[in-house]
């Protein structure tokens, strides 16, 4: 369960600075600024290609920006100072297949100069009893731990975790949870992409959505779901969905089976219209929207695809 916790003032511990990647033609980043603080949780969410990957790959100094300027610790990303003090987990992550679970720990603990002890990161990442099983024998997800733990090994200040989640069951997720919170609890700072929205909802203190190479909303989970979607309506209904959609006030609308969704800022008044329109409406149900609705009305990711049609 998230907590409540206080940040430092100051310096950044990451920043992007009206950040823009282009690769030929096409804008990934289009001018961003982004930070994150000491101590801080942020997630940062979109639609696929929206220019998550890019922003990270630009912290972690992995690309060049090709206007604008990405800061770690207030240093170039690339600088063997700021990289000691990062840990990054990515999807494009790649280890011999034909080492030791242990052995990978050891290696890339070695690159550091005040690594977590083996038996720490181990048990962090819930990998004790797989310490002399090849990589390459693992799971999808005792994989995914290797690389979690890969990216505890130096303790950093910063942790990148691209997609960490993925493939783990509901348990290993649930560690994996924990162990953020404990990082954060320390004062250290995690940047987190996930498309598992109530991951970000229980371990984020600050979300941020990217969408089209553009920051399109920031703030708490809680401020997200109220400034994005409002309420929800839903409710079985004779009325066409493109009318339904139209109603003064209805954000988005879609389908789930029989049954008419909508999303507004004021519920009441679309309610009301509702029953003006159809008497024998039923099933009503009024709700606040939660983040993975408040996620697909900021960037229009498919929740309009039954109007459409």
């Amino acid at each position: 369960m998230k907590t409540q916790r206080q940040f430092e003032d100051g310096q950044p511990v990451a920043e992007l600075r009206r950040a823009v990647k282009r690769y030929g033609a096409i804008t990934a980043l289009g001018g961003i600024d982004f930070e994150v603080r000491p101590g801080e949780v942020v997630a940062l969410l979109g639609p696929n290609g929206a220019g998550k990957t890019t922003a990270v790959q630009l912290l972690l100094g992995l690309i060049r920006a090709s206007e604008g300027e990405a800061r770690l610790f207030g240093l170039d990303p690339r600088k063997p100072e700021a990289r000691m003090r990062t840990g990054a987990m990515l999807q494009i992550s790649k280890v011999p297949e034909t080492l030791k679970v242990k052995e990978h720990v050891e290696l890339i603990s070695s690159y550091y100069p005040h690594p977590l002890p083996r038996r720490e990161v181990m048990a962090a990442a819930g990998l004790d009893g797989l310490e002399n099983r090849l990589f390459g024998k693992l799971s999808g997800g005792q994989k995914q731990r290797v690389l979690f733990a890969l990216a505890l090994c130096g303790d950093p200040d910063l942790l990148f975790l691209d997609e960490p989640t993925v493939g783990l069951d509901v348990e290993s997720r649930r560690t994996f949870w924990s162990v953020i919170e404990e990082k954060a609890g320390q004062g250290r700072s995690v940047l987190l992409t996930t498309h598992y929205l109530e991951e970000a909802d229980a371990l984020a203190d600050r979300i941020v959505v990217i969408n089209g190479g553009r920051i399109v909303a920031e703030g708490t989970p809680a401020e997200i779901k109220a400034r994005a979607a409002g309420r929800k309506v839903r409710c079985r209904t004779s009325l066409p969905l493109e009318e339904a959609a139209a109603l003064p006030g209805v954000k988005s609308a879609r389908r789930d089976g029989e049954l008419t969704e909508l999303f507004a800022a004021e519920a009441e008044r679309v309610v009301a219209e509702l029953l003006r329109r159809d008497p024998r409406l039923s099933a009503l149900e009024v709700r606040g929207a939660d983040l993975e609705e408040a996620f697909l009305t900021l960037t229009n990711s498919d929740i309009h695809e039954e109007v459409a049609a």
